[in-house]
C-alpha cells in the first residue's frame, strides 16, 4: 500500500507467523505439542476454505436457476401477449414470478456473505502456511546425462569412422600457428573439439615422425597438446568441451609462466613418447619383414637354409676337413657329425628344388 508520502509498511505490524515453536514446559513432549498446534490449526484452515467453497458454489446453483426461472417466466408471458389467456397460465406466471424474487434475494444473501467472507479472510493472521504460495509446482533440473562406458572395440570403430570423415579438417587444424586463428576454425567446427580430434592428431605425429619430417610433427604435437588441454579444461569445470575453448584461448593468450611452463611440459613428454612409438612401429615393420623373408626361403622340411647356414661351426679353411668324413674322430661326436650332415643334407636339397624350378620355368 502506497500513501503520498512513500510505502505504508503498516499492514506488516501484526503478522502472526506462528506458535508451534514457542517454549514450553519441560514436562512436555514438545514435539507431539507442535505436532497437535500445527495439525490443530491446518484443520481450522480446512474448514475456512471449505465454507468459501460452499459459499461460491451455492452462488453458481442460485444464478443457475435464477436463469431457468427467467426463461420459464419469460415464455409464459409471451404465450399470454399472443392472447392466449386462462386462470392456469396466470397461477403459472405468478408463481415463477414469486420463485424469480426469492432467488434474486438469495443471490443478494449469497453475495453478501461471499464478500463478508472475503474480508474475514484479509483478517486472518499469516503462518508459515500462508504466508507465501507456490508460483509453480514444476522443477527442472539440469543434470548431465551418465554416460555408459564404451567398449574397446565400440571406441575403436567410433575412432576410425571420425578420422576417415573428418581427415582433411582435423589435417588442417593441425597446421594452424596462431591461437586466434585456431579458435576461428574450432568456432566454425565445433565438431572437432572432442577427444577423438586429440588422437587422430597424434597418429598424424607419428607418421610424420616414421617419414623423418620431424618439423610437421613437432607443429601437429603442439596443436594436439591445445586439444588435449581444452578436454581437460571441459572434464575440470564438468561442461562440454565446445562450450569452453574459448575460455582456453583467452587464458593461454594471458597465461602466467607457470601456465605456459606446464604447457611447454606437457609438449615435450608428447614429442618424447611420439619418437618411442615411431621407434617402435619401425622395428616392427623391419620384423615383419624379415619374418616375410625368412618364411619365403623356407625349405620342403620347414628349415631356413640361412639358420642352417649360420648354425653351421666356423671351419679353419688351412685344415681342409669335411666333419661328416671323420663321424669316427675323437674331435667330433658320432650325434653331432650325423645333426650336420643333415643339415648339410637339407641345403642341398633345398638349392636343388631352386635349381629345378628356375630350369623348369626357362624351359616354359
Amino acid at each position: 500500500m502506497s500513501t503520498g508520502a512513500g510505502i505504508d509498511y503498516s499492514v506488516w505490524d501484526h503478522i502472526y507467523v506462528s506458535d508451534d515453536e514457542d517454549v514450553t514446559n519441560p514436562y512436555v513432549d514438545t514435539p507431539s505439542l507442535f505436532r497437535m498446534r500445527h495439525r490443530t490449526r491446518l484443520e481450522r484452515m480446512a474448514e475456512f476454505q471449505q465454507r468459501g467453497e460452499d459459499l461460491e458454489n451455492n452462488l453458481l446453483e442460485c444464478k443457475k436457476l435464477l436463469e431457468e426461472a427467467q426463461g420459464r417466466l419469460k415464455e409464459l408471458e409471451e404465450g399470454r401477449n399472443e392472447g392466449e389467456e386462462d386462470e392456469e397460465r396466470e397461477a403459472e406466471i405468478k408463481k415463477v414470478q414469486g420463485e424469480v424474487r426469492k432467488l434474486k434475494k438469495d443471490e443478494k444473501c449469497f453475495e453478501k456473505m461471499i464478500e463478508e467472507y472475503r474480508r474475514e479472510e484479509k483478517k486472518l493472521p499469516w503462518d508459515v502456511d500462508t504466508i507465501s504460495k507456490e508460483g509453480f509446482s514444476k522443477s527442472v533440473l539440469n543434470i548431465n546425462p551418465v554416460t555408459k562406458e564404451e567398449i574397446e572395440e565400440e571406441k575403436v570403430e567410433k575412432h576410425k569412422t571420425f578420422a576417415e570423415k573428418y581427415k582433411k579438417e582435423i589435417k588442417h587444424f593441425g597446421m594452424l600457428r596462431r591461437w586466434g586463428d585456431s579458435q576461428k576454425y574450432l568456432s566454425d567446427n565445433p565438431h572437432l573439439v572432442c577427444e577423438e580430434t586429440a588422437n587422430c592428431l597424434v597418429v598424424i605425429c607419428i607418421d610424420f615422425e616414421i617419414d623423418e619430417k620431424h618439423a610437421l610433427m613437432e607443429q601437429v604435437a603442439h596443436q594436439a597438446i591445445v586439444m588435449q588441454f581444452i578436454l581437460d579444461l571441459a572434464r575440470t569445470l564438468k561442461v562440454d568441451a565446445r562450450g569452453c575453448f574459448r575460455e582456453f584461448f583467452s587464458k593461454i593468450q594471458t597465461a602466467d609462466k607457470p601456465y605456459l611452463d606446464e604447457f611447454d611440459h606437457e609438449l615435450e613428454l608428447l614429442k618424447e613418447r611420439i619418437r618411442s612409438c615411431a621407434q617402435m612401429r619401425m622395428a616392427s615393420a623391419v620384423k615383419e619383414l624379415e619374418e616375410e623373408e625368412r618364411q619365403k626361403r623356407l625349405g620342403p622340411g620347414g628349415l631356413d637354409p640361412v639358420e642352417v647356414y649360420e648354425s653351421l661351426p666356423k671351419v679353419n679353411h688351412s685344415q681342409k676337413r669335411y666333419y661328416g668324413s671323420h663321424a669316427t674322430s675323437r674331435q667330433v661326436p658320432p650325434y653331432e657329425a650325423a645333426r650336420l650332415v643333415g643339415n648339410l643334407a637339407t641345403v642341398v636339397s633345398t638349392v636343388y628344388m631352386w635349381n629345378y624350378e628356375v630350369k623348369c620355368k626357362i624351359n616354359n
